[in-house]
């Protein structure tokens, strides 16, 4: 099963709601791409690389677009912890 950390859920908002100031469209067709890929992670927890930064096998990423989906590899679930752009450093992304 997939669950959402909330810093996750606030990044998903903060970059519709970024995209939606020059098109509703994109940011609606970013966000369902999002989804679709992250659905996918119950069947396939291993399709995602290794976060590179972190070198731990539990801490993966997707890209899309030129985002990172960072998820965590747990016993009971797969956690979503960030949506970040890829130009973004992810280990300092949520340190607030």
């Amino acid at each position: 099963m997939v669950v959402w950390s909330i810093p996750a859920r606030k990044d998903l908002k903060n970059i519709y709601d970024y995209i939606s100031l020059d098109s509703e469209y994109y940011a609606k067709k970013v966000s369902e791409e999002f989804l679709s890929k992250i659905e996918k992670l119950s069947t396939f927890p291993n399709m995602g690389r290794i976060v590179p930064e972190l070198e731990l096998p539990q801490v993966r990423e997707l890209i899309i677009y030129s985002y990172r989906i960072i998820y965590e590899l747990r016993e009971e679930n797969i956690e979503i912890l960030a949506i970040v752009h890829g130009k973004q450093d992810f280990p300092n992304t949520h340190d607030e």
